[in-house]
């Protein structure tokens, strides 16, 4: 994986006046645009997207400083079809107007060149397990929430408490398979995994594919195949989100599994009453690399 997003930065930096070919850089390198992505985002603490538009705006700054083309052609010359459009695009990164830039010198942000190295260190221990699973239905309520990487998110927190007791008694009385108990599912995830992006939080039950969903809830169908399982115990969300941040940068460059689409799910096996802590269960559905 390491070598795989290192050529994806490579890439950036040889076009950076067109979007990178992501899917056949992908497929060239045996892996997929969609774990090539969650994994870029995670490791680098920003979308695929984001860098790359702060990489055009870096070299681009210098184009404007130095001052030998009109601005039109610096915008084109970096994908943009017009000086607004990338005057908006210099702003966001600059906090300036590129006519400001070339004027005054600056000021100027730059994004160095990414470069990914894999550093063991054996800080985060990994329990895992694997778990072959036939096609499931996830049910439950759900809502749209924006994605909050540390802490606990609010709009999750406020979904939940929403629900009187008796949904909670409801939806752990029509769970029939594993994962067990009430789960916390976040679905439909943007690939590159940006804070604040939207994703689909469902708070419900697993059941097998043959037990239909009722009419006034939400679910979810998930294909058959293969789970990553990390189980971690600690302060709660701070040691899951922990494990979770763990599988991007120790687990999935060390094992030669990847991503897959669907849901992730999270199994909360033992809490204390004020949910202070908790041990709990990361499921992730993965596929040989």
């Amino acid at each position: 994986m390491i070598p795989a997003l290192n050529h994806l930065v490579d890439l950036v930096e040889e076009r950076l006046g067109t979007e990178p070919d992501v899917p056949a850089l992908a497929a060239a390198l045996g892996t997929t645009e969609y774990h090539l992505r969650r994994m870029f985002s995670s490791l680098a603490g920003m979308p695929l997207s984001e860098y790359v538009r702060r990489r055009r705006m870096t070299v681009a700054a210098s184009d404007v400083v130095r001052g030998g083309d009109d601005l039109l052609s610096v915008a084109v010359r970096y994908g943009y079809g017009s000086t607004e459009a990338f005057g908006r695009a210099f702003r966001a990164v600059h906090g300036a107007a590129p006519r400001d830039v070339r004027r005054d010198g600056g000021p100027l942000r730059t994004q160095p060149q990414l470069r990914f190295r894999l550093t063991v260190e054996g800080s985060t221990p990994m329990d895992t397990r694997f778990a072959d699973r036939p096609a499931f239905r996830l049910i439950g309520h759900a809502t749209r929430v924006p994605l909050i990487h540390e802490g606990v998110n609010p709009h999750i927190q406020e979904h939940v408490a929403a629900l009187p007791r008796e949904a909670h008694l409801r939806l752990k009385a029509l769970g029939d398979t594993d994962p067990a108990g009430l789960l916390q599912v976040c679905d439909d995830l943007a690939p590159d995994n940006a804070e604040g992006s939207e994703l689909t939080y469902l708070h419900g039950v697993a059941v097998s594919a043959a037990t239909p969903a009722p009419d006034d809830l939400d679910a979810i169908e998930v294909p058959a195949g293969t789970w990553a399982v990390f189980r971690s115990s600690g302060a709660f969300p701070d040691a899951l989100q922990t494990t979770w941040a763990a599988t991007a940068s120790e687990w999935f460059p060390s094992n030669p599994w990847r991503l897959r689409p669907g849901p992730s799910i999270v199994a909360v096996l033992e809490r204390a009453a004020d949910f202070s802590t908790a041990t709990s269960e990361l499921w992730l559905p993965v596929e040989p690399a």
